[in-house]
C-alpha cells in the first residue's frame, strides 16, 4: 500500500496488471459539534473530459445519480451520518468501462447545507481516500488529508487520471468555499 503526501501522483495500474475494478473509499469522523445537526458529508465523482470538465451533467455522480451510462462508475449509497467505523462513503469505478473520452475521474467531499447548519471542513478530521482492488479487498492508495481546512464546504480530494495506456492517482486535497454548487460550477455542470 502506497501512503501519499498532498499534490503527489501515483501510477496505479502499472504495478497491478490486470486491474481494472476498483473501490474508492472517501471516511471522515466529526469533531466536537454542538450544532445540534448531523454532519451529512457527501461523495461524489466528476467523471471529466480533457478541457477538466463534464461532457455532459450526466457525469456528475453522486447520490441523485448513483450510476454513470457507461457503467464505469457507481456510487454505493449516501450515509447520512459518518458513523461508525470504515468507509463512510463508496464509489466503484470499473477502468475498463471509461468511456475513451473521458480523461480524468474527480472525485468530491462536499458537506450538506452546510451554509444552513453552520458546518465546515474545519469541524472534520481523519477525512482520507483509499483506493481497493475490488477483487481482492487489497488497499493499493490512500491519502489522509491531515487538518489542513477550517471554512471550507467542499473539497477535492483526489482524482483518477489517464496516463499513455495506464491509469494514475493525483492526490489534490483542494479547499473550496461555497459547497456542492461551487463545485459543480468548477466542473462544468449546469446547477
Amino acid at each position: 500500500m502506497i501512503s501519499l503526501f498532498k499534490g503527489q501522483k501515483v501510477d496505479l495500474t502499472k504495478g497491478n496488471p490486470g486491474l481494472s475494478k476498483v473501490l474508492v473509499g472517501l471516511g471522515w469522523d466529526t469533531k466536537k459539534y454542538d450544532g445540534g445537526y448531523d454532519f451529512d458529508l457527501d461523495a461524489s465523482a466528476f467523471i471529466l473530459g480533457v478541457n477538466g470538465k463534464v461532457i455532459s451533467d450526466s457525469d456528475f455522480i453522486f447520490y441523485n445519480n448513483l450510476k454513470h451510462s457507461s457503467g464505469a462508475v457507481q456510487h454505493m449509497g449516501d450515509n447520512r451520518t459518518g458513523a461508525g467505523d470504515g468507509d463512510d462513503e463508496q464509489i466503484r469505478v470499473d477502468l475498463s468501462k471509461v468511456p475513451g473520452n473521458v480523461d480524468k475521474i474527480a472525485f468530491t467531499v462536499t458537506i450538506h447545507e452546510a451554509d444552513q447548519r453552520k458546518q465546515n471542513f474545519g469541524q472534520v478530521s481523519n477525512a482520507y481516500i483509499h483506493i481497493l482492488d475490488e477483487t481482492n479487498g487489497r488497499e493499493l492508495i490512500r491519502y489522509d488529508l491531515g487538518e489542513d481546512f477550517s471554512v471550507e464546504t467542499a473539497l477535492v480530494v483526489g482524482e483518477l487520471y489517464r496516463s499513455g495506456g495506464d491509469w494514475k492517482f493525483n492526490a489534490i486535497g483542494s479547499g473550496f468555499s461555497g459547497g456542492l454548487r461551487a463545485l459543480c460550477l468548477n466542473f462544468g455542470v449546469n446547477v
